[in-house]
């Protein structure tokens, strides 16, 4: 018979905290770019390592990452965002008005959004104060949708009955 290993199985160490290394440095590397663009060197040069940076640096990273972590240290890993994430989650039945305010707002938000994209001048004082105009309709529904706990922005998750 044949028994499963727990979860938390014995990860390896010194393959774990590298694997750990290359995953941090894939997201990092892409931050020296401006580091190279202010060096001395010929344009052709920073471009080049600038691109490798960018596009190539990450994902040979990653690829790395994976070679040393393994099953064992991919799974540790999985588990420990997906605890993460549950612990962020909201909450799984919201009320009817908590519900139908998130409807709301995510549907001015998205048809302020088309009008300023299909038609701009349809928009009392949008060309004098564009850029105001478009933060502060923001941050009206952000602050609506922090103010209490009726109100959350872009709940989509359905009403109780």
């Amino acid at each position: 018979m044949v028994q499963k290993e727990p979860a938390e199985a014995s990860l390896p160490g010194w393959r774990f905290q590298i694997g750990i290394g290359f995953f941090v440095l894939g997201w990092v590397i892409p931050f020296f770019i401006p580091l190279v663009t202010a060096s001395s060197l010929s344009t052709e040069w920073k471009t080049t390592i600038s691109g490798l940076l960018f596009v190539g640096g990450p994902e040979v990273c990653s690829l790395v990452s994976i070679a040393f972590l393994g099953k064992a240290g991919f799974n540790y890993i999985k588990s420990r965002a997906f605890a993460f994430l549950k612990r962020a989650a909201p909450r799984a039945r919201v009320s009817r008005t908590r519900y139908r305010t998130g409807l709301v707002m995510w549907a001015l938000l998205t048809l302020y959004g088309a009008f300023i994209y299909y038609a701009p001048e349809l928009i009392p004082g949008y060309d004098e104060n564009r850029v105001a105009t478009f933060f502060l309709s923001r941050a009206s529904l952000f602050l609506a949708g922090i103010s209490g706990t009726s109100f959350v922005p872009f709940s989509f998750t359905m009403p109780r009955h």
